[in-house]
């Protein structure tokens, strides 16, 4: 889908792109929303309005009501996770930013390449990263979190601390083999394991 490109846009607009996404897609069976990175922001807003049977939070960010996405980073104690997480694995930990050490990492150099060589991608608006969450709480619809165990942006045990902390013991924490892109360095196994939760859902649907 298509996000939108006005700097102004908030959080509004952008799950509003998703519903359109999905009013647009039709289909049957059950409907499964999955929300990668700072789509955690997004994807519970689309819950509030779609009739959604899981939601699959991907190497994501959980918000707390009020709370922005600009200031998530630093009330989950993101950056010296991030850095411990990385003296842990010989890297430098307070090492700049480098979206090819902690994103692409575990990427095919051609799909790498691929994504070096045109322009830089458009980036979410400013207002979304200021915006708080607009939720009361947590939409009421069945959630699941996967994570990447190579993940070096969002590592693991940093993950599930805050999955823990924020959605608490009933929301299952599943891990599977990449990093922080894992439809591009794993797409086998991330597409095997959404394949599993939506046959999940048929069967209980019986």
């Amino acid at each position: 889908m298509d996000y939108p490109t006005d700097p102004a846009a908030g959080l509004d607009r952008y799950a509003d792109a998703a519903v359109d996404a999905i009013e647009a897609g039709g289909g049957e069976g059950p409907l499964v929303v999955v929300a990668q990175s700072l789509g955690g922001f997004i994807a519970p807003l689309v819950c509030a309005r779609v009739d959604v049977d899981l939601l699959v939070l991907l190497n994501a960010m959980v918000p707390r009501p009020g709370e922005s996405a600009q200031a998530w980073w630093d009330n989950v104690g993101h950056e010296a996770a991030r850095a411990a997480d990385a003296a842990r694995a010989g890297r430098t930990p307070d090492a700049d930013f480098d979206a090819r050490v902690e994103f692409f990492h575990d990427v095919p150099a051609r799909i790498v390449e691929e994504a070096f060589a045109g322009p830089p991608p458009h980036g979410p608006s400013e207002t979304m990263f200021v915006e708080p969450w607009p939720l009361p709480a947590w939409p009421a619809v069945p959630t699941r979190f996967l994570q990447g165990r190579d993940d070096r942006f969002f590592p693991l045990a940093f993950q599930r601390r805050v999955v823990a902390e924020r959605l608490g013991p009933t929301v299952p924490f599943d891990e599977l083999p990449g990093g922080h892109l894992t439809a591009l360095s794993q797409p086998a196994a991330l597409a095997a394991r959404l394949d599993t939760y939506q046959r999940e859902l048929a069967l209980a649907r019986r």
